[in-house]
C-alpha cells in the first residue's frame, strides 16, 4: 500500500481534487453537448455555439491550473499525484479536440454537415458523459465497478468512431476531386477521431487508478 493511499484513512474527505474534476468533467459533457448541437442547425446558426465552446475551453484551462496548483502545494492527494496529474492532463486534451473540431469547421465555412459527423458527436458526447459517471463513481473509492464498466464503453466507442472514420476517409477520396473539398472533411474527421482516442486516453487513466485501489 501507498503511503498517499494510507493517508487517506486518516483524513477529511477530499475537498479540493475531486470538486475540480467533477467541475472539469462538466464542462467536457457541456462542450461536447454544444457542438452535437452545433452540427444539427444550418451553418448560419452556428456561431454562438461556436463562441460557447472557446469560453468553455477556456474554463477548463483554468481548473487545469487550479488542479496542478493544488497538486503544487497539497502533500495529501486523494490518489497518486502522477495519476491526478495524468488525468487533469488528459481531460484538457479531449477539451482542446472538441474546441479544434468547431474551430475547423468555422474555419472552412462548412455548410453541410454529413451524418456521420453528427454520429461522431453524439458517440463523443456520449463518452464524455461516461467519464463524467466515472469520476462521479471513483470519488470514495466506493464504486469502482461502475469506473471500470465506463471505461470499457469509451473503449467500445472510440472502437466505434474508428470504424466510422476509416469509413468516411475512404468515401471522401473516392467521392470528391476537388482537393480543397477533401482536406476541409478530412481535417474535420482527425479532429473529431482524436476526440474520440482522448477519452479513451482519459478512460486508461481512470481504470488504472480504478485497479490500483481495488
Amino acid at each position: 500500500m501507498s503511503i498517499n493511499k494510507f493517508l487517506q484513512f486518516l483524513v477529511p474527505k477530499d475537498k479540493k481534487f475531486f470538486p475540480l474534476f467533477h467541475q472539469m468533467s462538466k464542462i467536457l459533457v457541456n462542450m461536447a453537448q454544444t457542438l452535437h448541437e452545433a452540427v444539427n442547425v444550418k451553418a448560419d446558426e452556428r456561431l454562438e455555439f461556436f463562441e460557447k465552446l472557446e469560453k468553455l475551453d477556456a474554463k477548463a484551462e483554468e481548473i487545469d491550473r487550479m488542479i496542478n496548483f493544488e497538486l503544487s502545494k497539497n502533500f495529501l492527494t486523494p490518489f497518486d499525484r502522477e495519476d491526478i496529474n495524468a488525468l487533469v492532463n488528459k481531460m484538457s486534451e479531449v477539451a482542446d479536440y472538441i474546441d479544434a473540431s468547431s474551430k475547423r469547421m468555422r474555419l472552412y465555412q462548412v455548410e453541410k454537415v454529413k451524418k456521420s459527423i453528427r454520429k461522431i458527436t453524439e458517440a463523443n458526447l456520449e463518452a464524455c458523459l461516461l467519464i463524467q459517471k466515472a469520476i462521479i463513481s471513483l470519488e470514495g473509492f466506493n464504486d469502482l465497478k461502475t469506473v471500470i464498466k465506463c471505461c470499457e464503453k469509451i473503449d467500445k466507442i472510440e472502437n466505434k468512431v474508428d470504424n466510422i472514420y476509416d469509413k468516411e476517409i475512404f468515401e471522401i477520396f473516392d467521392k470528391y476531386e476537388d482537393v480543397k473539398q477533401i482536406i476541409k472533411y478530412k481535417e474535420i474527421f482527425s479532429a473529431l477521431e482524436n476526440t474520440s482516442d482522448k477519452c479513451k486516453l482519459v478512460a486508461d487513466v481512470l481504470e488504472v487508478i480504478a485497479v490500483k485501489h481495488s
